[in-house]
């Protein structure tokens, strides 16, 4: 298949699970190999320093583009408890005044918001009162994360990204809310763009939610997006992943499982060990990869360095 035979944007074969069978794959997951090593960094075990070494080789031009939208300070239906950001500094008078002043800001968010770039620390998913690994939940107090934390990649994850772009694939700018990826449409971008996906990879998974955003204006997302069928999790265990991101949250809305409302952060996080980036942007990444001919590159994620959190504001850098 190619991208000049595009296929409809509904979802294939996208039906609900029930619970026992998500809990079958939950298990089945969870109990795969997930590498060498220090088990409780989870898949990241797959990304060696062999593997780090192979990604950098492969950089041909130097140009860099980032997978990161830009932070939302205004409130919308996608969010509701925006970023804040104001000047703190300097005040009027000091702008004209002659000799030394300094301009500062100050900055909140909401790490795990719905709208902004972030990353998912292996301690943020919590299901039948454990975190991956069996790491008892109770770790996790108003005080901080005391296990599975952002501390886990605090020297940053560097290794080969690879961009799966399914609405290229159907022939489509986006996908529509509510329409789910499978493992199917995965394999079928993997071939198009001659883009193998392996152990180690950091993968990408467009949906076109930002091209949307930005075409249509934002929605509310917790209803309806486009993103992951859980099954599609089996294309990346076989393939030994090491990190998962997305254009949306990788999670579709309504949940293919009613009793679990984000299966693929489950099955992602808790059972599998990988970190997520959320809400990332590809409208700059794409084309750059159509441009290069490639759909790899080497990415460069640089979390902030907070010991005891359970995600991180985050702009990769992909470096062709």
């Amino acid at each position: 298949m190619t991208s000049d035979q595009p296929v409809p944007s509904r979802p294939t074969a996208a039906w609900p699970l029930t619970e026992a069978a998500f809990r079958d794959l939950y298990r089945r997951l969870r109990g795969r190999p997930r590498g060498g090593g220090e088990e409780l960094r989870g898949a990241l075990n797959r990304l060696t320093p062999e593997r780090v070494v192979a990604a950098a080789a492969e950089v041909r031009s130097g140009r860099t583009v980032s997978l990161a939208a830009t932070v939302e300070t205004r409130p919308g239906p996608d969010s509701p408890e925006p970023a804040s950001h104001r000047m703190t500094a300097p005040a009027h008078p000091e702008t004209a005044a002659p000799g030394l002043a300094f301009a500062r800001d100050r900055f909140a968010m909401n790490v795990h918001s719905d709208v902004d770039s972030h990353l998912d620390a292996l301690c943020h998913v919590i299901f039948d009162g454990e975190l991956y690994g069996g790491v008892p939940a109770s770790t996790v107090t108003p005080d901080g994360a005391g296990a599975l934390t952002l501390d886990l990649v605090r020297d940053g994850i560097v290794g080969r990204g690879v961009l799966l772009d399914i609405p290229r694939l159907r022939g489509v700018p986006w996908l529509e809310p509510g329409v789910q990826v499978t493992a199917e449409d995965l394999a079928a971008a993997e071939a198009a763009q001659g883009a193998a996906v392996g152990p180690g990879d950091l993968l990408f998974v467009r949906v076109g939610h930002r091209l949307r955003r930005s075409s249509l204006g934002p929605w509310d997302v917790t209803r309806a997006r486009a993103g992951l069928h859980p099954t599609a999790m089996d294309f990346l265990a076989e393939r030994g992943v090491s990190v998962l991101g997305s254009d949306g949250n990788s999670d579709a809305a309504p949940s293919a499982v009613a009793e679990v409302g984000f299966p693929v952060h489950v099955l992602a996080v808790n059972a599998m060990g990988l970190h997520l980036l959320d809400w990332l942007d590809f409208e700059e990444l794409a084309p750059v990869c159509e441009q290069q001919g490639r759909w790899h590159f080497l990415c460069v994620v640089a979390p902030l360095r907070l010991p005891a959190a359970t995600g991180s504001p985050v702009n990769p850098i992909a470096v062709f």
